[in-house]
């Protein structure tokens, strides 16, 4: 589940989740994300339009927009609403936990850009969004062309540092590429399984088999175009069983994508349809909702 700190009230808000919300639950660990993209329109961005169904809008990232947002994450640290996740031992502090994290490498100017956004406190890193960067392709992608070299280098670096290689958005040779290159797991935060439903966004077998060879986790989302045609909650919980019953329930998880997407499925309208989800899930719950995703956090970032 994701926080983006581009929304202007994070705290109260009455949509999706808030850390309010969030509070009402007894311990959680959040992937806090970085979104650092401003909007423009273009010619790439009316077609990605047209193809997928997206506004008409591309990005362009700025490494001052980025700051700007671990500086909010710090602020509100500050104010004592979180604390940020910075080393395995604080998984153990109670309250609203937050593991900073960066969606897409286009804002890194070169791959040592990691060195500096591990100080700073980031511990995870998406490698792409929805178009392509100089280190990968996205699942966007009209070449799949995989991990650049650049892209090799940053996920040593990221395995170096402690810091989780998110594959969520990349293409499918992005994907094969990053899994054969770690030394750690890998996650997908928030896809679903392309044979449930055939998405581009969707993970298909070879790449969801890729990530738990890594030892990693695939996020269930909520996204509503990457479940079905017409989504609910049961549809999450036929891409979690899919992945579960075809690769092992170690290997599923939870990627909301709150916050980050503008309508909801059916019965999943906010976080406190996380229990009715538990319900269905059954005796595979705990391990989704918690003891997946920690012990991969708990692979890779150290006490």
């Amino acid at each position: 589940m994701g926080i983006t700190s581009q929304r202007t009230d994070i705290i109260s808000t009455t949509e999706q989740s808030s850390l309010n919300a969030i509070s009402k639950f007894e311990d959680a660990v959040i992937f806090g994300v970085s979104f650092p993209h401003i909007s423009v329109v273009n010619d790439r961005a009316e077609e990605l339009s047209k193809q997928y169904g997206f506004p008409a809008r591309a990005t362009v990232a700025l490494w001052d927009d980025l700051m700007e947002q671990l500086k909010f994450y710090k602020h509100l640290e500050r104010k004592g609403l979180i604390s940020i996740v910075l080393s395995g031992s604080d998984i153990s502090k109670r309250g609203t936990k937050i593991l900073l994290s960066l969606e897409g490498t286009d804002c890194l100017r070169d791959p040592y850009d990691l060195y500096l956004l591990h100080d700073l406190g980031l511990r995870a890193m998406g490698l792409t969004w929805n178009y392509d960067t100089k280190f990968a392709a996205a699942a966007m992608s009209k070449k799949d062309y995989g991990l650049t070299g650049f892209g090799n280098e940053v996920v040593k670096i990221a395995n170096d540092q402690n810091i989780i290689v998110d594959l969520a958005h990349a293409s499918r040779n992005t994907i094969l590429d990053t899994c054969a290159t770690t030394k750690k797991p890998v996650i997908s935060s928030h896809g679903n399984a392309r044979t449930i439903f055939d998405h581009v966004r969707n993970l298909d077998d070879d790449s969801i088999e890729a990530i738990v060879k890594t030892g990693g986790v695939v996020g269930i989302t909520a996204i509503k175009s990457t479940l079905s045609k017409d989504p609910s909650i049961d549809d999450l919980v036929k891409h979690m069983e899919y992945v579960g019953d075809n690769f092992g329930w170690d290997h599923v998880a939870l990627g909301t994508d709150f916050l980050g997407v503008d309508e909801t499925p059916k019965g999943f309208e906010n976080v406190s349809k996380i229990q009715d989800l538990a319900d269905r899930l059954g005796s595979h719950a705990v391990q989704v909702m918690w003891d997946n995703p920690l012990r991969v956090i708990n692979k890779i970032i150290p006490p």
